[in-house]
C-alpha cells in the first residue's frame, strides 16, 4: 500500500511539473489563470470503503460491478470519485465500523459504505443525510426501506439485498433419503440421521454466521405476521422483552452443540467460509451458512462437484431468508454535498442497478429491476419474491441487532449458559431505554 501512495505521489508530482513548465514557457498571465480555473471547475466526490478502485481487468466481479456503475456517474455527471480504502495493516487494531465512524463523524468524506450497525449510531446521532428525497429512492423495495430508516430518515440505501441461507449438499441429503428441513424440529432430525451415518459433524459453522439460526426463529412471526411494526414499539418501549424473543434460537444452538452436531471450538476459530468451506466442498459436510452471492463465486461455494440448493433457516413458519444489508450513506458534512448527492442517485438508479445485478446475479434494491439467479438459489429467491423473510439488521430497532446478536453467540460457543446470554439481551434494552 505505501509503495502504490508513493506512486501515486510521484505521478501527481509529475504531472504537477508538467503543468508548472507550460505556464512558465507562456511567460503570461493567461497561463496560470487557465491552469486555476481548471482546479475550480474540477469536481471530486471522495468514497470511503473497503475496496480500491479496480483494476479494468480486474477477475473481482463485486469490485468490477461497482467500478462500472462509478464510471457512470463519472460519465454523466463530469466529475471524479476518489476511493479512500481501508487496510487493517494502516487501522492496526481498528475494525471497519471503528473507522467509518470515526470518519463519518469528522467529515472526513463524502459517501460511505457502511455496516447495519454503524448506519443505525450515525443514523442516530443526525451525522447522516435523509437520502429519501433521492429519485433513486422511489423506487425501493419496502424491505430496504424497513432496514434503513432511521428515526424516520432514510439512512442509507445498498446495492444488493444481501440474502443469507442454508447451503445444502442435495446429493448427501437425497442419498439418506432425508426432505430439505423446514422447522428446527426437521433441521435436528436431518442432523441425527447424518450423525448415525457417519458424519461426525453435520453443520459446518464459523463464528459469523451462527445468528442467523437465532434470526430465523425468533423474528419469523413478527415480520411476516402482519404486526410488524406494533411489535416492534413494543420492543422499544420495553414492553416486550428481546430475551423473550431471542431464547428459542439460543436453545436450538446449544442442542446443536450439546449434540456434536456443530464443534463450538472450531465455529468459534473459523472464519467465514475459509474455515468450514473445504469440509463442505470435499462432501464432508452436508450444510453451511453463507450470504447469496457465496453460490456464485467459483472461490467460494460456485463450482461444486455436488448438487447445490441454498434454502431458509429453519422456522416455526418454514424454511426463511435472512436479510441483512451494507448501505451508502453520505456525511451530513460532506465537503462535496450536492456532488455526492447526484453521485450516489447516478449509482442507485435503475439503469445502474442492472448492470449492476446482471453482473453480480443479486437481488436488486430497485423493485424495478430483476435478475434470473443460478438453479441453486431459486428457493432463496422465491420466498424474498414472495415477501417471506426476517431482517437481521433493523435500524427502526432501538438495539442493534446483527453485531450485538453476533457477539452474544460468540458467548455461547465459548461456553456460556443460555440464560445468561439472555440477561446479556436484557441488559443492551434497558441501556436503550435508559438514553
Amino acid at each position: 500500500m505505501n509503495q502504490i501512495c508513493r506512486k501515486i505521489a510521484a505521478a501527481c508530482l509529475a504531472g504537477l511539473a508538467v503543468c508548472v513548465t507550460a505556464a512558465c514557457a507562456d511567460g503570461t498571465e493567461t497561463g496560470k489563470n487557465l491552469i486555476q480555473q481548471n482546479k475550480k471547475e474540477e469536481k471530486v466526490v471522495n468514497l470511503f470503503g473497503p475496496m480500491e478502485k479496480s483494476d479494468p481487468d480486474a477477475e473481482n466481479t463485486a469490485r468490477t460491478a461497482f467500478d462500472q456503475t462509478v464510471a457512470m456517474a463519472e460519465e454523466k455527471l463530469g466529475l471524479t470519485v476518489e476511493y479512500r480504502t481501508y487496510t487493517a495493516e494502516n487501522y492496526k487494531e481498528k475494525t471497519y465500523d471503528d473507522v467509518t465512524l470515526e470518519r463519518v463523524r469528522a467529515g472526513m468524506d463524502d459517501l460511505y459504505l457502511l455496516n447495519p450497525d454503524t448506519i443505525q449510531v450515525l443514523g442516530l446521532e443526525g451525522k447522516l443525510l435523509d437520502l429519501s428525497g433521492l429519485d433513486s429512492a422511489k423506487n425501493l423495495r419496502e424491505i430496504v426501506k424497513t432496514a434503513n430508516t432511521v428515526d424516520g430518515k432514510l439512512a442509507a440505501i445498498p446495492q444488493e439485498v444481501v440474502a443469507h441461507g442454508l447451503f445444502i449438499n442435495k446429493d448427501m441429503f437425497d442419498k439418506y433419503h432425508l426432505k430439505l428441513p423446514q422447522t428446527p424440529e426437521d433441521f435436528l432430525e436431518c442432523c441425527r440421521v447424518f450423525q448415525e451415518n457417519g458424519i461426525e459433524t453435520p453443520v459446518g459453522a464459523n463464528r459469523w454466521w451462527l445468528e442467523n439460526f437465532v434470526f430465523a426463529q425468533a423474528y419469523a412471526d413478527l415480520y411476516n405476521g402482519g404486526n410488524t411494526q406494533a411489535e416492534i414499539d413494543a420492543l422499544n418501549s420495553g414492553k416486550s422483552r428481546y430475551s423473550s424473543y431471542m431464547r428459542p434460537g439460543f436453545e436450538f444452538l446449544q442442542t446443536l452443540i450439546d449434540r456434536g452436531y456443530i464443534d463450538a471450538e472450531k465455529a468459534y476459530t473459523y472464519e467465514a467460509i475459509e474455515g468450514e468451506g473445504p469440509d463442505f466442498l470435499a462432501q464432508k459436510t452436508p450444510v453451511v451458512m453463507a450470504y447469496w452471492g457465496a453460490a456464485n463465486t467459483d472461490t467460494s461455494y460456485g463450482s461444486p462437484d455436488f448438487e447445490l440448493q441454498v434454502i431458509g433457516f429453519p422456522s416455526s413458519l418454514g424454511q426463511m431468508p435472512v436479510v441483512s444489508m451494507t448501505g451508502y450513506g453520505i456525511c451530513t458534512d460532506a465537503k462535496n454535498l450536492e456532488a455526492a448527492k447526484e453521485t450516489l442517485d447516478t449509482v442507485l438508479s435503475d439503469e445502474a442497478l442492472q448492470v449492476y445485478c446482471e453482473t453480480n446475479r443479486v437481488i436488486s434494491p430497485s423493485k424495478n429491476v430483476n435478475v434470473d439467479c443460478i438453479p441453486a438459489l431459486q428457493p432463496l429467491k422465491d420466498k424474498i419474491e414472495e415477501n417471506v423473510y426476517v431482517l437481521g439488521s433493523n435500524a427502526r430497532m432501538k438495539v442493534e441487532q446483527w453485531g450485538n446478536t453476533c457477539l452474544i453467540v460468540r458467548k455461547l460457543l465459548q461456553g456460556a449458559s443460555v440464560d445468561a446470554c439472555m440477561a446479556e439481551f436484557d441488559r443492551l434494552q434497558d441501556e436503550s431505554l435508559a438514553e
